[in-house]
């Protein structure tokens, strides 16, 4: 068992490796283009389609009900105030600002960051990365930057759709259940929603989706041990994934509180 330096130097280690690993990423999304060297179109659209839309009925399905539980737990305390219509512009503000954002991510680490940790963690002990440099390809170019930018813009798409549904889930509760006309639950979302909601809610998912790719990335990379190192890592890349994920979501909201 490692001593508290010990300990100390290794996950000073694992960050430095890792700010370097996100470092060459952006290097070479900008160089790539200066040079020629872009990623493929194909691979893009493989990563897109595998980390958004096989995601989206998971993503949908989980913000349906968090929306439907959502109204249900606030318009129970609400009616005793006489404010149940409050319920449509508090789930609208908490999934644009936060539940979507979060919900989102976490879904999405669940599901695309352990496959992208346990592929290249399988490249890595099968000695196919190797075999990349080998041949002058650079790992991170090649096997690092497709998936960054997709997640990337994935995760806001999926982020705008789990807040509809999820206000969806949460009408339903008010239509059915409070007897909310429909076109007067809407008006009053519309009232309570700001620009600077949706913006705030788009800026953390951005953030996520590429610490989701980075995290998964890494513990590919790094894998060690053969078929056991790679379910350590894949398990790694959800644990370290979500743990982050809600650190910066923190940070953000220091952030933007303060704006």
């Amino acid at each position: 068992m490692k001593n508290p330096s010990q300990a100390l130097k290794f996950s000073l280690h694992h960050l430095d490796s890792f700010l370097l690993m996100a470092g060459l990423t952006l290097y070479w999304m900008v160089a790539g283009f200066w040079k020629k060297k872009v990623p493929s179109l194909k691979e893009m659209i493989k990563q897109m389609l595998e980390g958004g839309v096989k995601s989206f009925t998971l993503v949908s399905l989980v913000s349906f009900f968090l929306g439907l539980t959502l109204a249900m737990l606030t318009s129970y305390q609400l009616q005793k105030l006489g404010g149940g219509i409050l319920v449509a512009g508090l789930v609208g503000v908490s999934f644009t600002r936060e539940l979507g954002p979060l919900l989102t991510a976490i879904v999405v680490a669940g599901r695309v960051g352990s496959g992208i940790a346990a592929e290249l963690g399988t490249m890595k002990v099968s000695e196919e990365i190797e075999a990349l440099e080998t041949m002058g390809v650079n790992p991170i170019r090649y096997l690092v930057l497709p998936r960054f930018l997709a997640l990337t813009w994935m995760v806001p798409c999926l982020t705008l759709f789990s807040n509809l549904i999820g206000m969806m889930g949460g009408y339903i509760i008010g239509h059915f259940t409070l007897d909310i006309d429909t076109s007067y639950y809407c008006s009053r979302t519309f009232e309570a929603l700001v620009v600077k909601d949706i913006q705030v809610g788009l800026i953390k998912s951005f953030s996520f989706g590429a610490l989701i790719s980075l995290v998964g990335c890494y513990e590919g990379l790094i894998v060690q041990g053969g078929a056991e190192g790679v379910g350590k890592a894949t398990t790694l890349s959800v644990v370290a994934s979500i743990i982050l994920v809600i650190i910066v979501d923190c940070l953000w909201n220091a952030v933007f509180y303060f704006l």
